[in-house]
């Protein structure tokens, strides 16, 4: 369990990606709302956002703000990503435990 707590940087840096993830799909779907000429922020950045560790933050904006859910990329790329992340941190808790 020590080893897993040394990681506390890691965990700070993927709560703090998934609150910026959330807060970006808010502010695009606010954007979004308005229709006002603003530039949107590219479908591209959002996904990247949640491959890069965001992925929950995404699927909280997908469904609190109702935000791309309607978009099939988003629908299998989002979850995929979390899957990912779950397994990945999974595996990284596991090693820390010395059970893998």
């Amino acid at each position: 369990m020590e080893t897993i707590a040394k990681l506390w940087p890691l965990w700070a840096a993927l709560g703090v990606m998934n609150l910026v993830t959330f807060a970006v799909y808010a502010y695009d779907k606010h954007i979004a709302r308005q229709n006002r000429g603003k530039r949107r922020v590219p479908e591209r950045t959002l996904l990247l956002l949640s491959f890069l560790g965001g992925c929950y933050g995404a699927v909280f904006g997908m469904f609190l703000c109702r935000h791309k859910t309607k978009h099939a990329r988003f629908l299998i790329l989002v979850p995929l990503s979390a899957l990912l992340w779950t397994a990945a941190i999974a595996a990284l808790i596991l090693y820390g435990l010395g059970v893998i």
